[in-house]
């Protein structure tokens, strides 16, 4: 807002720009420990070990990521921040206690051996490094928690700084590794850990001064911890549904007619989606922090930036630089460039619609409601399942393309039902179902 207490497209660019390249630069991180996994004696077997670890980590990791946007919903002064600090601390107690059990039990062991298909030795390199970065769980909480609260305050930039930190301090690790030749798949959570160990340093620090700053609670009524549950759940298995999502879709292209390059360009494609669309994953937050101000120049801002993604697709799929960036960047060869590219063209509607579902997803979270997000994930899963099955069975010839397809006509499927909740939530439904009431009454 300026001087004059207007809501501003230089303040809204201003808070969401830092969250887009903190979002984009994390991406980063993947970078760098498989860039220096691969260094080793033994790069494929090293890098392969540290994907599996990983793998199980993502699923563990989602209870403690959401509350970033538990704590920029529902903080609003210490005593909040306080009664979250100590549901968080319960909760990472229990997921402290899960990875405990898979890195230390033969219950690990099963996991990787039955589930991921690692042999014997993969199985030893895969436990240490589980081990490892079960420690980057408190750190990635309490980092989170903090974050929500600078994210409130719209000091949006210290995200950035805190992933710049994280970045820089990885390259350091990453390079006294390599120079002394310590390269394991352990190695890479090791330096995964400190990574985010600096990152959360930079987020306490700013978020702890926030917080003092903070002493009345600004929100509408007091936080219970009742709140926080019926906020909280819900988010986690939404999240956890995302994660699902694409390893179903792998095992469904598995029914295609070239399985290897059909699973290969679906997930290079998916990547450099996920890539693109990083940037734009946080426009929940302009609804959350925004609401009430100026809900109009805020929804004008979103259609300004929600084409960006689609139109950096359209320049990948449409024009020479797309070719160029598979064969030079990405290094693919020539047949499994022109298959992703092919895959690409479809998940331009992907793009179209994924910065809105995440928009009208923040309304949900202002109100509360976040269990009325999951009835819009469960119907993407299964628009995507019962897509893919038909397409993989009558044309099994378009490979990865089936993915895309299906992907996309399953986030189509979210937007047109989260638009129904959040439009029969509005003050105009209800206004117009209060006006047919009286007329039925008369």
């Amino acid at each position: 807002m300026d001087s004059t207490g207007r809501l501003t497209y230089k303040k809204l660019t201003a808070f969401f720009i830092p969250l887009g390249v903190a979002a984009s630069l994390t991406s980063v991180t993947h970078v760098i420990i498989n860039g220096t996994l691969s260094r080793g004696e033994n790069g494929a077997f090293i890098v392969a070990c540290f994907a599996v670890a990983m793998s199980v980590f993502g699923i563990i990791e989602r209870p403690m990521i959401v509350f970033r946007q538990a704590s920029s919903a529902l903080v609003s002064g210490q005593k909040s921040f306080k009664l979250l600090k100590n549901f968080f601390i319960y909760i990472l107690i229990i997921v402290l206690g899960i990875s405990l059990i898979l890195g230390y039990t033969p219950i690990g062991n099963w996991v990787y051996t039955n589930l991921f298909n690692a042999t014997d030795d993969m199985v030893t390199a895969i436990s240490y490094t589980f081990r490892v970065i079960t420690f980057v769980i408190i750190f990635s909480g309490i980092r989170g928690i903090y974050q929500g609260v600078i994210i409130n305050q719209l000091e949006t930039k210290w995200l950035t700084i805190g992933v710049v930190a994280r970045l820089v301090a990885m390259f350091i690790i990453s390079y006294l590794l390599v120079t002394f030749d310590l390269i394991t798949s352990a190695a890479g959570g090791a330096i995964f850990l400190v990574g985010m160990i600096v990152e959360c340093l930079v987020s306490v620090y700013k978020g702890r001064l926030l917080i003092k700053d903070s002493k009345v609670e600004t929100g509408h009524g007091q936080l219970k911890k009742a709140d926080i549950s019926r906020f909280y759940f819900p988010l986690v298995a939404y999240f956890l549904m995302q994660t699902i999502l694409i390893p179903v879709i792998y095992i469904l292209l598995a029914k295609s007619a070239d399985i290897e390059l059909s699973i290969a360009s679906f997930a290079l494609a998916f990547s450099i989606t996920q890539m693109i669309l990083g940037f734009f994953m946080y426009t929940h937050q302009l609804l959350l922090q925004f609401h009430g101000q100026n809900t109009r120049k805020v929804v004008k801002f979103v259609i300004m930036i929600s084409i960006i993604p689609s139109l950096l697709l359209c320049v990948l799929c449409y024009t020479p630089i797309g070719m160029v960036f598979m064969t030079s960047i990405m290094g693919a060869e020539d047949s499994l460039s022109i298959a992703t590219i092919a895959v690409l063209k479809f998940f331009i509607i992907k793009t179209l619609v994924f910065p809105w579902v995440d928009f009208l997803n923040g309304f949900l979270m202002l109100k509360r409601q976040t269990n009325k997000m999951l009835f819009a994930q469960i119907g993407n899963l299964i628009v995507v399942i019962i897509t893919l099955l038909g397409l993989v069975h009558f044309y099994p010839a378009l490979n990865g393309v089936n993915g895309s397809i299906a992907a996309s006509l399953g986030e189509l499927a979210g937007i047109v039902i989260v638009s129904i909740i959040v439009y029969r939530m509005s003050d105009m439904y209800k206004k117009k179902r209060y006006k047919r009431f009286r007329e039925r009454r008369r």
